[in-house]
């Protein structure tokens, strides 16, 4: 067993081997396995445990990350979740679908990436930990020891909605919690392929929840099935938690044709089928080929799901170089290995049933009548920045090319459901296109209704949706605690 950290140099960063790109096409599952006890030892003892553990400030959560290394590398492993677990309601979770490259593993947030000794498998480590909880029983609902008398409704089962759920229950609390789809986990459960987390990860998570009271309504969608006035009517409060799904219109001619569909709805076909919801997907890649319009996560989701359902060919296209995606370099590498190829620097223009010379020579209007065939684009250079400090993408002249496509999917991005249509006016949405709510107290501009991860921030990561589920738990229980106070007590901010 290791018995002292700074092992930087004897040991080599490494993470879990992934298995081969042959192999892991051939199904839906993780393409890399947990690290092993002693791997996991050995990872956590580089850790150089600095006096300012930059990790720590750079990961959302601000989880404990040098203290649960240390006790990794010491094989005090209960004590290592509990300590993960007290910041962070889905350890094993964020260990596999965070962007660590990006947060805490990132070259600002480690010295030993800074060092070029590569930085430490923080998030291979937190997967173990949280593995190995469950493997021994450590992980257990958190059932509240007294009841507050008090109810509250939370819209949106994913990583807000969650995490709000177990952090209020656990206060006390009656909570119900409400979703549109028929299993809790949002985009954990319906977004995110089964090769990055599999179902039985998130299926874990919502037994838990079940089994410490909370109270779970699928099928359940805010504005259609059930008013705001009527949740109102049953709770003390009120989180509207319910993420920022609606796609990001394909501002090009043709994006009506049938072929061309938006990211989320092809990954939730893929999901509900492979999870037994559906029979065969709504949407299948098999055999087709298909191009994916975007440079996030969600389309190297796209691109990577297509390549399993046995696509005759995937490309991704995507305007600006591969150093200014917004996505993982990491998710980007697996879909290469994959055999997916990449068009970068490449902006589609029109779609299309059959190429653009014969579209010419035609009426107006033709060729946007039958199934998709065709995407028309061209390429792009990057000229000085903008107001923001990007540099913006310019067409280069004479540059149009062609790529044929049965299956367009456009994963430009979402934004969050308007939720003033959705509430009757009752609650508004800011300039941006989030929901409005108070910084601190995270309420709406309707009484006791609260708003928290992508619907209050915009669409953003798991890791930052789970801080807000757990802060709006924390203002909720503070009104709530508010709203019962004795008159002569409410007035007192020294009281208790």
């Amino acid at each position: 067993m290791v018995d002292r950290m700074q092992k930087y140099v004897s040991h080599a960063r490494q993470a879990a081997a992934k298995r081969r790109p042959d192999e892991r096409i051939a199904d839906h599952r993780e393409i890399r396995p947990d690290l092993s006890a002693e791997e996991a030892a050995r990872q956590a003892a580089r850790c150089e445990q600095c006096g300012t553990p930059y990790c720590q400030v750079y990961c959302p959560l601000h989880n404990n990350i040098p203290d649960w290394l240390k006790m990794t590398a010491e094989g005090r492993m209960e004590d290592a979740y509990q300590l993960a677990q007290a910041t962070n309601n889905f350890p094993e979770i964020c260990g596999r679908i965070c962007p660590q490259e990006r947060l805490c593993e990132a070259k600002w947030a480690c010295t030993l990436e800074q060092a070029g000794h590569g930085a430490v498998t923080i998030g291979g480590v937190e997967r173990h930990i949280g593995e190995t909880a469950w493997a021994n029983g450590w992980v257990t609902p958190r059932v509240p020891r007294r009841l507050s008398g008090q109810s509250v409704g939370v819209v949106g089962a994913g990583p807000a909605g969650m995490a709000a759920a177990e952090e209020l229950r656990a206060a006390g609390h009656e909570v119900h919690l409400y979703d549109a789809h028929a299993r809790m986990g949002g985009l954990m459960s319906y977004g995110i392929p089964e090769f990055k987390m599999e179902q039985h990860v998130v299926a874990r998570r919502a037994g838990l929840l079940l089994d410490a009271g909370v109270i779970f309504h699928g099928g359940r969608v805010l504005g259609r099935d059930i008013s705001l006035d009527e949740l109102r009517g049953r709770h003390d409060a009120v989180v509207l938690a319910y993420g920022a799904h609606v796609a990001r219109r394909l501002d090009a001619p043709g994006a009506q044709l049938p072929g061309v569909i938006s990211a989320m709805d092809y990954l939730v076909a893929s999901s509900r089928a492979l999870i037994g919801e559906t029979g065969a997907p709504a949407f299948d890649a098999a055999d087709k080929w298909v191009v994916v319009i975007g440079g996030g996560d969600t389309a190297m989701d796209c691109v990577r799901t297509a390549v399993r359902q046995g696509a005759a060919g995937v490309t991704c296209l995507y305007r600006r170089d591969r150093g200014n995606m917004p996505g993982s370099l990491r998710e980007v590498e697996h879909a290469e290995e994959e055999g997916a190829a990449f068009g970068w620097q490449s902006q589609p223009e029109a779609l299309m049933d059959v190429p653009v010379d014969v579209i010419a020579s035609q009426p107006e209007g033709f060729g946007c009548r039958g199934a998709v065939r065709m995407v028309h684009a061209f390429r792009t250079r990057p000229v000085a920045a903008g107001a923001g400090g990007r540099q913006v993408p310019e067409r280069v002249p004479g540059s149009e090319f062609e790529i044929a496509a049965d299956l367009v999917i456009n994963a430009l991005g979402f934004t969050v459901a308007d939720a003033a249509a959705l509430t009757g006016g009752a609650v508004t949405m800011t300039a941006q296109g989030r929901i409005a709510a108070d910084r601190d107290s995270r309420m709406t501009a309707a009484e006791g209704v609260f708003a928290a991860g992508d619907a209050r921030l915009g669409p953003s990561l798991a890791v930052w949706a789970i801080r807000e589920g757990r802060e709006v738990a924390a203002a909720v229980s503070r009104y709530l605690d508010a709203a019962t106070r004795p008159p002569e007590l409410a007035s007192d901010t020294t009281a208790g």
